[in-house]
């Protein structure tokens, strides 16, 4: 296979590349995207630097992942690649912590089990920004598939990056704390990267715990290691049918976290970022700025306003709020899709943190989850109702739609005035009762995702049927 007739296959996204294993997720293009991530590697990093290699449980991850070491051993590189599955916060860390040249991490995060894909990780340990991926894939071109010539395994080293991060997680919760509350905790791995880390800290922490699917299965138990809704019915179940204070979840790589409260309800991460950043600056007296993507709820901004901190908007995609991360004091950054950091960790997502603080919540108000949700709710000025949409439109469709909301945005939605509109990523609506709509087109996939966040169920309803009306009319005519 050419170098050239498989560049095509390769599609960057927000957070690395993608595929599907043994169609375009190969080995001549894993060995390709190496080559690429090599390049760049030499343009920012001295030799001496160490490269940390890392995958999650996904089918034949180890094999691709040490394909990729290899190729960086004959490049030159010394390569440190884990001895299992690891969790992108845990390799992220060490990456910082070895004074590493960066980390590749093997992961298709909560897509299905047919999907792999690879990251590049720099050594400040948060996702690559725009500029580095761009150089990366740049060099696509330029990068042969080729298999090794020779035998590198010298350079390749086998190393745990458990220890280290343990180490450091127990210095940003507060571990007594934990103890004295005694919490019924229960936990589902989803067969994901988390086990043996979060369990582990759990039990660290003194809570009474019972675990679900802590092995490996590429199949994911015939599901998706995705931490919510159909993925966690068992264990609502468990929790309700035991008592426990908390039910917790990660994704594949867990990255992204998964709460279930007393009384077997999912927690969605716009209520969870709400609940961490109240906690972390009332109960933890800690301070510093709120980071939310442009999807992600309002509730956020009072808060900070509350409390008066500071608010920052962000495009979608955690690697804009990791580089705010890297520029100012952030109390909590995290995005409605999941994943979230705080102030003192690295600047990437990590869903064992976020289930652990939440727990800590738990501990220092003494009061069911359920409960504690509704007041931090209540004290943010809420509730507000979210809701985003799929639309399936083709490029054409697409394209016509967000041209003509650029061109000549509505002067109102669902009989609110329009006061703002905004161009950060997609195109946002600011509505004069504090309702906003959020138009993204999918770069990968022929969807508009349409968010919104208003003040009751019926205003979400109208909304909602307004945009999809708006869209529908756009949809060019077949010539």
């Amino acid at each position: 296979m050419s170098s050239i007739s498989n560049s095509n296959q390769i599609k960057f996204g927000t957070d690395g590349w993608r595929g599907i294993i043994a169609d375009d997720f190969t080995f001549p293009n894993v060995r390709k995207v190496t080559r690429a991530i090599a390049f760049y590697l030499e343009t920012a990093y001295p030799k001496d630097r160490p490269v940390l290699v890392a995958y999650d449980t996904r089918f034949q991850a180890e094999k691709f992942a040490y394909t990729a070491a290899e190729v960086l051993a004959e490049l030159g590189w010394n390569v440190l690649i884990c001895d299992r599955d690891c969790p992108t916060p845990v390799i992220a860390y060490n990456a910082r912590l070895l004074n590493s040249a960066g980390a590749l991490m093997f992961t298709a995060s909560h897509n299905p089990a047919p999907y792999c894909g690879i990251k590049y990780i720099p050594d400040y340990a948060g996702p690559a920004t725009p500029e580095i991926t761009d150089t990366i894939v740049a060099n696509l071109e330029s990068a042969a598939d080729t298999p090794v010539n020779g035998n590198f395994s010298a350079k390749i080293t086998t190393f745990d990056p458990k220890p280290e991060y343990l180490k450091f997680i127990y210095t940003l919760i507060d571990v007594d704390r934990i103890r004295s509350a005694h919490l019924k905790v229960k936990y589902d791995a989803l067969y994901s990267t988390s086990r043996g880390y979060l369990d582990t800290v759990l039990e660290h922490c003194g809570c009474e715990l019972e675990s679900f699917h802590t092995y490996r299965d590429v199949l994911f138990g015939g599901g998706m290691p995705e931490p919510k809704g159909e993925q966690l019915v068992e264990l609502a179940e468990a929790v309700k049918r035991d008592g426990a204070d908390i039910g917790v979840a990660t994704d594949g790589d867990s990255d992204r976290f998964g709460i279930i409260d007393e009384q077997g309800n999912m927690l969605s991460p716009n209520t969870v970022l709400l609940l961490l950043a109240r906690h972390l600056s009332k109960n933890r007296g800690k301070t510093g700025a709120i980071v939310r993507t442009v999807a992600t709820t309002h509730l956020l901004d009072n808060l900070a306003a509350k409390y008066g901190l500071e608010i920052f908007e962000t495009a979608v995609g955690f690697k804009y709020i990791g580089e705010k991360m890297r520029e100012t004091a952030v109390l909590i950054g995290g995005e409605e899709s999941g994943g979230l950091s705080v102030i003192g960790h690295i600047p990437e997502k990590d869903g064992i943190l976020a289930d652990m603080l939440v727990a800590e919540v738990i501990a220092y108000e003494g009061k069911p989850l359920s409960q504690l949700v509704e007041e931090a709710i209540a004290e943010a000025g809420g509730p507000l109702y979210n809701q985003r949409l799929d639309l399936h439109l083709d490029d054409a469709h697409k394209a016509a739609t967000i041209e003509s909301f650029t061109k000549n945005p509505p002067s109102d939605i669902a009989g609110v005035k329009v006061k703002e509109v905004g161009r950060k990523d997609g195109i946002k609506l600011y509505l004069e009762d504090g309702s906003w709509v959020l138009l993204r087109p999918s770069g990968t996939e022929p969807l508009m995702r349409v968010y919104l966040e208003t003040h009751s169920v019926e205003q979400q309803n109208k909304i909602a049927s307004q945009m999809e009306q708006l869209i529908s009319q756009l949809k060019p005519v077949a010539v």
